[in-house]
């Protein structure tokens, strides 16, 4: 049960507690007083806070080793069959601000108001139209996250996360580099295209940021993975809303369903994530892995209460109902409960560091030392593991 982003800092505004101390959340309670706890470290020194790199590494794939960008996984999820001469790279749908070029442009938001994917549709197929190619195609994804890719891609990597500069003038993350040159050139085409588009004129209307503008990151070649099921002997599968998770499963050989109403935001039906995951289990799987992005999302709004709402609706709707079921099979059962890595409402935005993990084994239930689970705690327990691909084998071997 992995809680994207859900790990933060000590908020004044919560009597200096973090969101998983302040929420209410008695099933992960149970968890962490009956279980091991810990911390492990899910990013390797070096390298970016991605939920791409954090994810593999909780599924146990080496992040140095398998992490490529986050973009190609993305592209496996949505079903795009990649050439090995071509790259895929992330094109957020981005709320820009302000008046005059575009450099002096604000980031408003890097998800557009969580746009909803219909929406986003006609507008990447505007791009698409006006900007697609033989050599470059735009391909709608999820609310605000789409794909392009580009055949014969500009040996260049130094983009700048939009999530991480909220608030602020886009022309001083702009590389002036001429390597650089074309990206710029597309994403200032772009909101040639979308800042007037009557989708967004609509949207202003109603009190929304307008979507008008592409913002492009995270590029990477066709990805490959180890077989789940070679590597563990386990017959695995993936439940979240968003596409990168979606497409290491893809790559992993894992079963991963469609989930109706799964939306990657607070929104997301957390009762369907529960039932889809039991039906996995029912149909077979001896693994699932269940992903939630609305902590993240939450994070990066910088919206304590919601994030706070979202950790609830996690222990409410998904774990309670998971725990009920796996006690009525009669069977062993482990649970493994943590974040991919913390995204704090101060930072809005990911850090590298550190996250509080739970294993609890329904075959040797043990009083520990925590009545909560918490980063606190987790910091407490003594046990930290450095290298974040290890934690799946501790977690399936039960030593």
């Amino acid at each position: 049960m992995l809680g994207d982003g859900m790990a933060d800092l000590p908020i004044a505004s919560l009597g200096k507690r973090t969101p998983l101390e302040a929420a209410n959340k008695p099933n992960m309670d149970f968890l962490a007083s009956k279980g091991i706890n810990g911390m492990v470290e899910t990013v390797p020194e070096g390298m970016v806070p991605e939920s791409d790199t954090a994810n593999l590494a909780v599924m146990g794939y080496d992040p140095r080793v398998y992490s490529k960008g986050r973009s190609p996984l993305e592209a496996a999820s949505m079903g795009i069959k990649m050439a090995d001469d071509e790259t895929a790279i992330r094109a957020n749908i981005v709320a820009l601000g302000g008046e005059g070029e575009y450099e002096d442009l604000v980031m408003l938001d890097h998800s557009s108001d969580e746009i909803p994917t219909e929406q986003a549709r006609v507008l990447i197929d505007a791009v698409q139209k006006e900007l697609g190619s033989e050599m470059m195609h735009f391909y709608c994804g999820i609310s605000y996250r789409h794909c392009l890719i580009w055949r014969d891609f500009p040996e260049y990597n130094d983009f700048t996360r939009p999530h991480d500069i909220i608030g602020r003038r886009v022309g001083d993350f702009l590389s002036k580099s001429k390597e650089f040159a074309p990206f710029l050139e597309l994403q200032k085409r772009s909101y040639e295209i979308l800042n007037n588009h009557p989708l967004n004129l609509e949207r202003e209307k109603q009190g929304l940021k307008k979507a008008n503008s592409i913002w492009l990151w995270s590029p990477g070649k066709k990805p490959s993975l180890p077989s789940f099921y070679e590597k563990t002997g386990l017959k695995a599968s993936v439940v979240c809303a968003v596409d990168l998770i979606k497409g290491i499963g893809f790559c992993a050989g894992m079963s991963v369903p469609e989930v109706k109403g799964a939306t990657g935001t607070l929104d997301t039906d957390y009762c369907a994530k529960r039932d889809a995951a039991i039906r996995e289990l029912e149909n077979g799987s001896d693994f699932v892995y269940i992903h939630v992005e609305a902590p993240d999302e939450c994070g990066h709004q910088g919206k304590v209460d919601d994030k706070i709402k979202a950790i609830e609706s996690i222990d409410k709707y998904i774990l309670s109902g998971l725990i009920e079921y796996l006690n009525g099979r009669d069977e062993p059962y482990r649970i493994l409960l943590l974040p991919d890595h913390p995204t704090p409402i101060s930072a809005r935005t990911h850090v590298r560091a550190p996250v509080p993990f739970v294993i609890y084994d329904s075959s040797s239930e043990k009083e520990s030392r925590f009545d909560r689970y918490s980063e606190r705690n987790g910091e407490k327990s003594g046990l930290c593991i450095p290298r974040g691909e290890e934690l799946l084998n501790l977690f399936i071997g039960g030593n």
